[in-house]
This record gives C-alpha cells, structure tokens and sequence, in this order.
C-alpha cells in the first residue's frame, strides 16, 4: 500500500465546452485589452480519472504535461503567433500556492495605509526608472516599499493575491487604473470563477476545496511552458477541483500583441 500513491497515474480529457465566464464577459475583456493581457490569458479545462490527493500533485502535474490530449491542446505563443509545444515534456517544476481565501478582506490593509486616498484613487510616486509610478505598484513590487508588509507575508503567496498583483502589473503594453476598483472586482470575478468551495453543512462556514499548483513544463532544451524566457508575467497555474475531479490551466504569455485563439 506505501508505494501505490507514487504508482498512481491519471489520464486527462480536454473540455473545450467548458469556459470559465470571465473569458467571455464584455467587461473584463475591455479591462484585458487595456492591462495588455487580452489574447494572451487563457484557462483551459480538463477531466480526470483518478481521485486526487494534495501529496500527489507532483506526478499530477507530470501526467497531466505528458498526457497526448492534453499535449495536443497545449499552445504557446512564438515568434508572435499561437503554436503548438514542438518537444515532448520530459519533467515539470511544481510549487504548491496557497489557497485558502473566501473573502476579499486580505486586501482591506491597502485602503488603510497611505496607498490610496479616501475615493480609491491610487496615489502617484516618483521612480528613477517608470514615469507615472504609483504607490500600488511600488508596494507589489519593491520589497524596501514602506508598504510592503501591509499585506504579511503569508498572504501574499495565497492565489487571491497573485492573482490581483497579476492583473495590477498587467503586460507590457499596460494602461494602469488611477483608481483600484477595478483591479479589485476583475481580481475577485476571476477568482470566483476559478477556485471551488464547499459549505460545511454543521457550521456553515466556506472553505476552499481546490488545489492550486505553478506550474512549469521543461523539454530537452529547457522551460518550454507557460514560455521560453522567465518573467514574472508569463505563468501557468493548474487549479485543481478534488470532487468533480476537473483541472484548469490558468495561463499567461508576457508580451506586445493580441494573439486570441
């Protein structure tokens, strides 16, 4: 019995009719294009076979970059258009991120610190290096920010949070928000929309069932997905849902262009 969890092995079926709402709201789309991520983020959704445990999300993540379906739908963009992995995948990286968010209140510390004013608009810093720096930016990204900490230290590995600094540092073409209404809506609709809950039925208290790992899928050559070139923009979460036994391969590509697929 010891050595059957690391016999297991799981089989993963492409489900090209099941798109997360937020790809497909008006809204959220028009704030993509703006961020310079529309065209460029995706999630893909699978089934599986086998039942899921957390400790076995290392070979998950093996079978699931190995598996032929999933291979054959998997897209990168190069050389400024969608193409398909050209390599098998021979290992995959993993880091477990922790999920565990049923609210939006890890972000109340930012409305109290000096990073916004009274209205929500974001305010304005000096920055050797970007013009029209904000002080949201600064606290997501510079670690001698006098704001870093607002958010601790474990809450800024939760999803929800990588999720919002994600949306907030956008691509590379971004047009940032002056105020962080919308980061903070388009943060939770997508969360919402990607991560499963459940209700204890005694005490009624929600809690987060799925399982989200980063994911990175190497060939012979190197890093081959979410991309070639390491950046902190280009990344692939898998968010895994135990019980309807579904998989989504939330995705993003760093770069200049619309490439919708």
């Amino acid at each position: 019995m010891a050595g059957e969890k690391f016999e297991q092995t799981f089989s993963f079926t492409p489900l090209p009719s099941k798109i997360p709402s937020f790809l497909q709201d008006k809204d959220i789309s028009a704030l993509l294009m703006k961020w310079s991520m529309f065209g460029r983020i995706s999630a893909q959704c699978y089934s599986f076979d086998q039942t899921f445990n957390p400790y076995n999300s290392d070979k998950f993540a093996q079978c699931f970059f190995k598996d032929p379906d999933v291979f054959s739908s998997l897209k990168n963009i190069k050389d400024g258009a969608w193409v398909p992995l050209e390599k098998e995948v021979v290992c995959v990286s993993v880091e477990p991120v922790p999920c565990t968010q049923v609210s939006m209140d890890l972000f109340d510390p930012i409305y109290l610190c000096g990073i916004l004013k009274p209205s929500g608009f974001i305010v304005k810093c000096f920055h050797d290096v970007y013009p029209d720096y904000d002080e949201l930016r600064k606290m997501l990204q510079e670690e001698d920010s006098e704001h870093y900490y607002v958010v601790g230290r474990e809450e800024r590995g939760e999803f929800l949070f990588r999720l919002f600094k994600h949306l907030c540092l956008g691509g590379e073409l971004c047009q940032y928000e002056d105020v962080i209404d919308s980061y903070i809506s388009t943060t939770k609709r997508i969360y919402k929309d990607l991560i499963s809950v459940q209700k204890d039925p005694e005490s009624q208290k929600i809690s987060v069932i799925s399982t989200v790992l980063k994911v990175c899928a190497h060939d012979d050559s190197g890093c081959c997905y979410p991309g070639g070139r390491e950046e902190e923009q280009t990344f692939a979460y898998l968010i895994i849902d135990p019980f309807k036994r579904h998989v989504t391969l939330f995705y993003h590509c760093f770069g200049v262009g619309d490439f919708s697929l």
